[in-house]
């Protein structure tokens, strides 16, 4: 069973390196048809060509592979007789020699790499448990460029936190490799916020009205692709709730480039 999840955990980063999920592909193919600006255009269809020749090539679709991080959904009822966390190691690692993928993981304070993508910490595994005795993967590699940009704020609670969503994605969107997807994530404590922010992403897409008009007034922002100017900015926006402290307003913005990568393999 401990190679059936490993063998998951590469197919699984293999396919999540190498293609986006058919919606972004959709939200991609939209946005070049409907875009006003020329320049933007163009980029938008730079970017569907990139796809085109990573999935045919079977190379990653960027230089940046990531930080190997992990949704894993496991049934409450399933026993499994080996660690986990380490089968999912061992398939970083095979799959950082096989695909190839850039080794990006490195310590904090001496910068030295792992060579391997995994170390202390990593791969990052975000455990839910369920009902039932399945256990589900999805591989959710995140670069460099728009987790950097992403941000915490300890609002005061007379703040309007779409005003600092609007105020910081105009301040950072350009570093971030837009048109942007933005995970936000509203209310609870200050790791709270931030855990909301990335399960917005791994919830994508978000259709709700305060969503779709969050949407609307980024995109309103006019930066652009590649922050070139033009009509998208954004891609999508999915927002998730907690309830918070009545002194406090916490808001997680977790920026996500155009390349939305995930790819999930339901293990069984």
């Amino acid at each position: 069973m401990r190679n059936v999840v490993i063998d998951a955990t590469v197919r699984a980063l293999q396919r999540a390196q190498t293609s986006l999920p058919d919606w972004v592909l959709q939200r991609i193919e939209a946005a070049a048809r409907h875009e006003t600006n020329s320049v933007a255009r163009s980029h938008l269809e730079f970017m569907l060509k990139n796809v085109r020749i990573a999935r045919e090539t079977r190379l990653p679709l960027c230089q940046d592979t990531g930080l190997p991080i992990f949704h894993v959904e496991m049934g409450r009822d399933l026993l499994l007789d080996f660690d986990l966390r380490e089968a999912v190691a061992e398939g970083v690692r095979i799959a950082t020699e096989q695909i190839p993928l850039r080794p990006n993981v490195v310590d904090p304070l001496t910068r030295k790499n792992s060579g391997n993508n995994t170390g202390q910490g990593m791969p990052d595994i975000i455990l839910e448990i369920v009902d039932g005795r399945g256990l589900c993967l999805t591989a959710f590699p995140k670069g460099a460029g728009s987790e950097n940009m992403s941000i915490v704020g300890m609002l005061n609670p007379a703040d309007d936190p779409f005003d600092f969503i609007l105020k910081t994605v105009a301040e950072r969107a350009t570093n971030a490799c837009p048109p942007l997807f933005l995970g936000i994530g509203l209310g609870g404590t200050f790791d709270l916020a931030a855990r909301l922010a990335k399960r917005a992403l791994f919830n994508m897409p978000g259709s709700s009205p305060m969503e779709m008009d969050l949407l609307r007034r980024v995109n309103a922002l006019g930066i652009g692709p590649m922050g070139l100017g033009g009509d998208t900015t954004a891609l999508g926006v999915k927002i998730e709730r907690a309830f918070c402290h009545t002194a406090s307003l916490p808001v997680a913005i977790n920026f996500q480039c155009w390349a939305h990568r995930c790819a999930t393999e339901v293990i069984f």
